[in-house]
């Protein structure tokens, strides 16, 4: 069944999760400050370690934890700042496709409840905590950051020109990985492009998992995805994109400690992605959003690897 005016499918409607119903302390807020932290996903914080744990993974890596130690709360705080701003930046370019799907109709700027200039003054708010955050980092961190704009900026528009928009996420999400690499060496290193070549297939795989939510409204909206692409092969695909995901999180590891135990450190990691493609359910919105969300516990452990392999190296151990 399709509404008329919006094209929203309600058949589906029960299965998915609305990313602006406002929950717990937030539904209490005055509206306007609720609206606010609805439209920047400050009270949906899974985004912000998806973004963090790629930079925090590589500063571990480089062997960075214990002097540089600093930079983990520098990037924590970035991640959150930038993706409040990505969100809101891509809720002003994607307004009217918004209103078309389920899952987003509701979005402050969709509705209409916040206006575009009121949404851009925020951005350029969130936007400058980000570059205070860049104080911290040295000069090619810092040029490497800002180079990530241009990739941030055409990523709401991928979706229009072609079904591989994970993939340009992918870019943008896992460039703390080049950024922590460089924060520590000084310049770029195997390890620190390797890392980010793992970090690009990962989140092709989990945003494929989360784009799974919306296949019926993106198909009657015309919004491509990885998930409308791959049909009926969606969990090979995504499985594919988790093995190669932990082949280049294994070549970093190897060219930083070429030694086959040192790649058992990503061992949990593997595990954790086994039991998140046996489980999934292609056809249940509420359990690929269930298993997107676990790739934060997919990043923790990844770290746990990058920080034994970094640490080992800093004390020579063998």
């Amino acid at each position: 069944m399709v509404e008329q005016g919006n094209s929203v499918s309600t058949e589906s409607d029960s299965r998915i999760v609305s990313d602006s119903e406002a929950k717990g302390i937030v539904k209490r807020l005055p509206p306007k400050l609720a609206a606010y932290i609805s439209l920047a996903r400050a009270d949906r914080p899974i985004g912000v370690w998806l973004l963090f744990w790629p930079g925090a993974a590589a500063v571990a890596l480089a062997g960075g934890l214990l002097s540089h130690w600093f930079l983990l709360p520098a990037f924590f705080i970035g991640a959150f700042v930038m993706r409040s701003a990505g969100c809101v930046y891509n809720d002003i370019v994607d307004r009217d496709l918004d209103k078309k799907v389920a899952r987003t109709r509701n979005r402050p700027l969709a509705s209409g409840f916040i206006s575009v200039k009121a949404a851009c003054l925020f951005i350029a708010f969130l936007c400058l905590i980000g570059l205070g955050c860049l104080t911290f980092f040295n000069p090619i961190a810092r040029f490497t950051a800002i180079a990530s704009l241009a990739l941030v900026a055409a990523y709401p528009f991928m979706k229009r020109i072609s079904w591989w928009p994970q993939a340009w996420l992918g870019l943008v999400f896992s460039w703390a990985a080049l950024v922590g690499s460089v924060a520590i060496w000084d310049r770029f290193e195997w390890p620190g492009i390797f890392l980010y070549g793992g970090c690009i297939f990962w989140v092709i795989g989990f945003d494929t998992v989360y784009a799974i939510q919306d296949i019926e409204d993106d198909a009657l909206a015309g919004i491509k995805s990885s998930a409308r692409a791959l049909k009926s092969h969606l969990r090979l695909g995504v499985s594919l994109f988790f093995v190669l995901a932990v082949l280049g999180w294994g070549a970093a590891i190897w060219f930083t400690r070429p030694q086959p135990l040192a790649l058992l450190t990503l061992l949990p990691v593997v595990l954790h992605f086994i039991w998140q493609m046996t489980t999934l359910d292609v056809n249940d919105g509420q359990n690929a959003l269930m298993r997107f969300r676990s790739n934060r516990q997919i990043g923790f452990l990844l770290f746990l690897a990058c920080a034994t392999i970094g640490m080992a190296n800093n004390f020579s151990v063998y």
